[in-house]
């Protein structure tokens, strides 16, 4: 059996240490050629030695020019643009597990050199859709291109395996509601850093955890719906499920829906993205329906958490929208992390930033530059003094 020559972004983070575990799990299938990660050299120097990876990437130049003095063995990449290079080894898949928009420029290198993508990095199609699928289609077809490892896009490619393509009614993203589920607006006004960092059911990094907070993440998601799936805007929906069990569902047009199912345990979509169109006989975790249990749907509080419409209005328009909403949602964050923002300002700086992006009046992108520009323009209009006060929304954390 030939192994799966893996290329793996982002393996000191999440998603990136979630994988090594996966491939731990079945070294006869996959093989790691190279690794990529921010600044955390030690951490990549230790998963090279452990793995016998020849070339690695570090986007910080300083960390990686002192890994290079110290593993002299190594090919040791710097920069964005090493970065990108190590995406564009020859490989059987990338998978991206970056976050933020510096994940575009590897994804659409992996793809421009022909190689498929397992998507984490949600900010490839949230910033650069339209020349990612464009990319994807060039290089052998958006299906076999693009392979989605978040949970929910995962379990709707699962899930579409049901029927053809012409039978789909809808697709529908669960949301776990994060932890301010039923409160309003008025109960969130005085919420803190930490309260929005307590998520009830996942374990992720800072700047997602906050996005599914204020529910900005699932907004993203279905972008990312819309850009993987080709499926209209007026066929997405999104429900909230506290369980995190059901992870998305696709509901054809005779009423029959098909839901995933299975524990909040990325290991799970990430094995299936790695072997993918594959299942791989091992189960990380898996539910035990022997065992007493609830599964409860409800309605999103679109009015409370706002900044699922605001994905939505600059997903339906596509172009650099999208880029300009994520840069200002990544400013209008930090500023919340920082104490400079309240929590319901979020939400609000990213609209301000999309009518301000409207009077420019934008085009859709032509190359990696124009998305690169837009995404630049946001975080200055977002960073502006006059944008930063906690008492934007008469409170503060």
């Amino acid at each position: 059996m030939t192994r799966r020559r893996v290329v793996l972004l982002g393996a000191t983070g999440s998603i990136g240490t979630q994988a090594l575990e996966v491939v731990r799990a079945h070294p006869e299938r996959f093989e790691v050629v190279g690794l990529a990660a921010g600044r955390d050299a030690a951490a990549v120097s230790a998963q090279a030695r452990d793995l016998g990876v020849r070339t690695v990437a570090l986007a910080d130049v300083e960390a990686a020019r002192t890994l290079r003095a110290e593993r002299p063995d190594l090919e040791v990449l710097d920069g964005t643009a090493g970065v990108a290079e190590l995406a564009r080894l020859d490989a059987d898949l990338v998978l991206n597990g970056i976050t933020g928009a510096v994940g575009l420029e590897p994804t659409l290198a992996a793809l421009h050199a022909g190689t498929p993508v397992g998507l984490a990095n949600k900010e490839s199609l949230i910033v650069g859709g339209e020349l990612v699928v464009a990319a994807a289609e060039a290089a052998g077809g958006r299906e076999s291109h693009l392979v989605p490892v978040d949970s929910e896009h995962s379990a709707l490619a699962q899930c579409l395996r049901g029927g053809r393509r012409d039978e789909v009614g809808r697709l529908v993203l669960t949301a776990s509601g994060g932890p301010f589920r039923g409160r309003t607006a008025d109960e969130l006004r005085e919420v803190t850093v930490d309260d929005a960092l307590a998520h009830p059911t996942w374990a992720m990094g800072p700047v997602i955890t906050c996005n599914s907070a204020t529910l900005m993440n699932k907004g993203h998601e279905l972008i990312e719906a819309h850009e993987l799936f080709g499926i209209p805007w007026d066929r997405l929906d999104v429900v909230v499920h506290p369980q995190s069990v059901v992870h998305s569902m696709v509901e054809f047009v005779d009423g029959s829906t098909l839901a995933q199912l299975s524990p909040p345990d990325m290991r799970l979509p990430i094995q299936l993205a790695l072997a993918w169109p594959e299942r791989l006989p091992h189960a990380f975790t898996a539910c035990d329906w022997t065992q007493p249990s609830q599964l409860t749907f409800e309605p999103v509080d679109r009015e409370t958490f706002r900044a699922l419409d605001l994905a939505e209005f600059a997903g339906r328009r596509r172009g650099t929208w999208p880029a300009v909403l994520n840069a200002a949602n990544e400013v209008a964050v930090d500023h919340f992390f920082a104490g400079r923002l309240g929590f319901l300002a979020i939400p609000e700086l990213v609209e301000r930033t999309l009518e301000a992006w409207g009077a420019t009046s934008p085009g859709h992108p032509r190359d990696l530059d124009d998305v690169l520009a837009a995404d630049a323009w946001a975080r200055r209009f977002a960073g502006q003094p006059r944008n930063v006060s906690p008492s934007v929304d008469g409170g503060s954390t």
